[in-house]
């Protein structure tokens, strides 16, 4: 029963929001004309902002990406050394104990 009230008052919300932009544009001090254009003009802006966070976005992960692969290939060659060094121990080892014997 809880989530139905939820779910209500948040259409009431949703409708009061557009109702009270509907009055906002009615009662706007500038023409239609105006109004229009000023919205036409956020929108541009609001466009060509998303599009620069999206490039810079874009340079971030690449760089992360970048970044994570350098890591990745250090890792891979600290191991394959630990793997040389292990077998080179292991003959040597392997030797000594045979030249005991």
């Amino acid at each position: 029963m809880s989530d139905r009230d939820n779910s209500n008052s948040f259409l009431w919300f949703l409708a009061g929001l557009g109702f009270g932009a509907l009055m906002g544009v009615l009662y706007a001090p500038r023409s239609g004309r105006e109004t229009r254009e000023a919205i036409k003009n956020s929108a541009s802006e609001g466009a060509e902002y998303l599009k620069t966070r999206g490039r810079d976005a874009k340079e971030t992960v690449s760089q992360w990406v970048d970044r994570s692969k350098e890591v990745v290939n250090q890792k891979k060659e600290q191991i394959s050394a630990a793997v040389d060094a292990t077998r080179q121990a292991y003959r040597e080892a392997a030797g000594e104990s045979k030249k005991g014997s």
